[in-house]
């Protein structure tokens, strides 16, 4: 394995789903070694989540566990929790998306944590949180993307409200766990102290409005469903043609101006209706329309190709297969190969980011349950083989 930007950091992975597992095999791409906890008998729960499964895996696993090692480990039984305390007393991070309290109540206080783990940096992810009037209730991406307004703002315009099609709330959440734990390692060379990570689901989903929320908190108008529009910008929409659709990003006014002479009206950018972006916002339903009765006279490739040599951002509206199998995915190294112990050789999306001295890369398929815990036991905890064997006689691992 290469030496990657988190080699020697150990983190005690105890998530599962998606927000946890996604923050964790990032840093276990970036090259940290990832100790994964599982449920004996049964593992994470997306496991079994299909189909499609391959070789009695889940798809919806290996796409989110690669780089990890997996110990089975009962949490519930006392020898379970002493082999956590051994492991967090010689780990750099530990990552929990357990219900709030349930930690605390196996032991592991704020305050035993900082005895006798104190250089961990402890990430907890929860629904929503601790305080308000849902403080500790389990939170799931699809009623939070109802509940925090995203599907109120999603969708067409006359049409009912929508979800993103991927768990976008767990895939963001995941995303600021792993980088507020950076965060706290780099903090760690000044004080030498670890420190807790709170997120929740909730104020992760509050966060994704951006600028939807601001328009409201300063403007007070209620945000409404564009449905591929934007709510400050126009053009800036999907488009039916002659053949096929177009999605366009039409971010200023000079791209508008060169985007009205592709299409054939050069008068459009000297109209005072659509002169600037703010106009064209307010006179939307009306440029729109001559937009679409515009590129109805060529193909969706025809107007791509255009827009291209005249710098207009646009892009073709691609089904997942075509942009997984694209020369432009394939050159990014965006979909890589795995040899599975028992899935065995399967495609699964690649690391999104490089560094140019120390690389992130993907050495090891997601871990079959418990494939490791012989071998964490006897190299971290020192047990010998018949120590291993009793407790797993015994249902502890």
């Amino acid at each position: 394995m290469t030496k990657g930007p988190l080699s020697g950091i150990r983190v005690i992975d105890l998530t599962r789903i998606l927000a946890g597992p996604l923050c964790t095999m990032n840093l276990g791409d970036m090259g940290a070694e990832i100790i994964k906890i599982e449920q004996p008998g049964r593992g994470d729960d997306t496991r079994g989540w299909g189909p499609p499964f391959v070789g009695g895996e889940a798809a919806y696993f290996l796409g989110i566990n690669r780089n990890k090692r997996s110990l089975t480990l009962n949490l519930k039984e006392e020898r379970g929790k002493e082999i956590l305390r051994a492991l967090l007393s010689e780990a750099d991070v530990l990552v929990e998306n357990f219900k709030s309290g349930t930690l605390e109540g196996w032991g592991f206080t704020p305050e035993w944590m900082k005895e006798n783990a104190p250089g961990v940096v402890h990430c907890a992810i929860t629904g929503y949180g601790d305080q308000g009037p849902k403080g500790g209730m389990p939170g799931y991406d699809f009623l939070l993307q109802a509940e925090s307004g995203l599907m109120s703002i999603t969708g067409e315009k006359d049409g009912r409200p929508i979800k993103l099609g991927v768990a976008i709330v767990d895939v963001c959440t995941g995303q600021l766990a792993a980088m507020t734990i950076l965060a706290a390692l780099n903090s760690r060379h000044d004080t030498g102290r670890g420190q807790r990570i709170d997120l929740s689901l909730y104020n992760t989903s509050l966060s994704m409005l951006i600028n939807v929320a601001s328009n409201y908190l300063i403007g007070g108008v209620e945000p409404s469903r564009y449905g591929n529009g934007h709510p400050n910008i126009v053009p800036y929409n999907d488009f039916p043609c002659g053949d096929g659709e177009i999605a366009l990003a039409v971010g200023n006014d000079a791209q508008f101006a060169r985007f009205a002479d592709c299409v054939g009206h050069p008068e459009w950018a000297d109209n005072e209706l659509y002169q600037s972006n703010a106009n064209r916002v307010v006179n939307r339903d009306d440029i729109e329309e001559k937009i679409n009765n515009a590129l109805a006279k060529k193909s969706a490739d025809e107007w791509i190709a255009l827009f291209e040599a005249s710098n207009i951002p646009c892009s073709k509206i691609n089904k997942v297969s075509e942009v997984l199998d694209s020369e432009q995915t394939t050159i990014n190294n965006m979909v890589v190969e795995l040899d599975h112990p028992s899935a065995g050789n399967f495609r699964t999306v690649g690391i999104p980011y490089s560094f140019s001295e120390t690389q992130a890369e993907v050495n090891a398929p997601p871990p079959l349950l418990g494939a490791d815990t012989d071998d964490i036991l006897s190299e971290m905890i020192g047990l010998d083989a018949d120590a291993i064997a009793k407790l797993h006689d015994d249902g502890v691992i």
